[in-house]
């Protein structure tokens, strides 16, 4: 594999130093995109994530799960932020292999390598995330019908297990642990580096084409009809009663041809960042409401086709930083779950008829359709249609929670950890039946659980 030169963020002063011994670390505040809940915690950062790993409870890198996942258990404990350890490590132009470090970021591969003609395989809705964390939660995107999960295209992993072992595993080497790290929330071994396989693109522009939808059954046939694409997704709004519920927009895209595509390369701004947390009354239903029925109109009746930013396709979201800090202080969670679709959308149609009867405050719905089931133990694709939804917590959200996993469970269906913060473990258990085997591969590589965060607490039992 050759060098490969890339740019590289500008190290903190302290970065350089010794990693810090735990008594020495102050705690701080810790908490995932959701902004609930939150922790306290010991992270210790620098540039050696094979120093700073060892005893850490957990590796965390930009904290963009939603819920509790990156988050350590009650208690002081540590973790090691990855964030400083982000160089490219290698390159290779013939094959697309590319090597790096856990802690780099998405956006730097993508203006490093999109100028290039290759793209990350897989891409969640966010560039703002790092390698370690993609593979922790094994990420998917717009083309999981097509391309699978992240996991699909890693070729290896540089990982410490929790007896202190630096090890590499691989399809052919620890094929299990490989395999268990895949969509296994970083509980398996601290992931050093990661090394996949990047996808050839013609252009670094996205043609898109679009459509409105006037209610839930066409807004999923649509999305059913758009399976030709490479990359599909829905907007749809929740909030509606009646037969309006569920209409939206549609979303198809590829990548633009070079005779349709721009000849200058895209240019990549630096998204506004929200400053500070808005208060909790300022973000209501009505509003929402209101702000879905100016985005559903906007679009008009028409079917849209032009060329867009390959960031305004993948990541609308990050076209404003902390976007998160609109929900206030109380923060807000998000559900996702994937159902199956055997023929018909009736448990589809269920599903929203028990979100309108628990008038479920949906802030935002983002639908995608999901395909085969990947390698990783845990990955939370499977056949079907998947729902984003983004909820304000309330005094109500656990129980809403729990009403809608014991559907999701008598559906077939089940959730992604990487954005709860709420479910149960014995309704967890009951909808992966994966988890036993997942369980007894973490045990055989980690005994006493000793790699753990407030999630693997609340939804695996783990100890504090």
């Amino acid at each position: 594999m050759s060098a490969h030169p890339s740019p590289r963020s500008q190290p903190e002063p302290a970065a350089k130093a010794p990693a810090t011994h735990a008594a020495e670390l102050p705690l701080v505040t810790l908490t995932g995109w959701g902004l609930y809940p939150q922790t306290q915690g010991q992270e210790r950062r620098a540039e050696d994530l094979e120093r700073i790993t060892q005893g850490a409870v957990l590796s965390r890198g930009l904290g963009r799960s939603y819920g509790d996942s990156s988050l350590p258990p009650p208690g002081p404990h540590v973790v090691a932020g990855s964030t400083l350890a982000d160089r490219l490590l290698g390159f290779d132009p013939n094959t697309g292999v590319v090597r790096a470090e856990a802690g780099c970021p998405l956006w730097r591969l993508n203006r490093v390598f999109l100028p290039l003609g290759w793209f990350t395989p897989v891409t969640p809705g966010t560039h703002y995330v790092t390698l370690g964390g993609m593979v922790a939660a094994d990420v998917h995107g717009k083309s999981h019908h097509r391309d699978g999960c992240f996991g699909a295209h890693v070729t290896a992993l540089k990982m410490r297990v929790a007896d202190g072992r630096i090890l590499e595993c691989s399809e052919q080497s620890e094929p299990e642990l490989f395999r268990a790290t895949l969509g296994g929330m970083g509980l398996t071994g601290h992931i050093l580096e990661v090394e996949f396989r990047l996808a050839r693109i013609p252009s670094p522009w996205i043609w898109q084409e679009s459509e409105r939808t006037p209610d839930f059954e066409t807004t999923l046939v649509k999305l059913q009809e758009a399976k030709t694409w490479p990359f599909t997704v829905c907007w749809a709004d929740f909030l509606l009663s009646g037969g309006y519920a569920g209409r939206g927009v549609v979303m198809k895209g590829r990548w633009a041809q070079p005779g349709e595509a721009p000849t200058q390369q895209p240019r990549f701004h630096s998204a506004p960042a929200l400053p500070f947390a808005l208060p909790n009354w300022c973000l209501q239903r009505w509003m929402v409401s209101v702000f879905n029925r100016l985005n559903y109109w906007k679009h008009g009746a028409a079917v849209r086709t032009g060329i867009i930013h390959p960031e305004t396709f993948f990541y609308p979201l990050d076209v404003v930083r902390y976007w998160n800090r609109l929900y206030g202080r109380r923060g807000f969670t998000q559900y996702q779950c994937v159902l199956p679709v055997d023929g018909d959308f009736a448990r589809h149609h269920r599903f929203l008829q028990r979100l309108q009867t628990l008038r479920a405050n949906v802030f935002l719905c983002v639908i995608k359709d999901c395909g085969a089931e990947g390698k990783g133990m845990l990955s939370f694709p499977r056949p079907g249609i998947s729902y984003a939804l983004d909820l304000p917590i309330s005094r109500d959200t656990q129980a809403l929670v729990d009403t809608l996993n014991e559907f999701v469970i008598a559906e077939g269906g089940r959730i992604y950890l990487a954005k709860d913060a709420f479910t149960r473990a014995d309704h967890f258990r009951a909808m992966d039946p994966r988890l036993a085997e997942w369980t007894r591969v973490r045990r055989k590589w980690d005994p006493a659980c000793t790699l753990r965060s407030a999630q693997s607490v609340r939804v695996l039992g783990d100890r504090p």
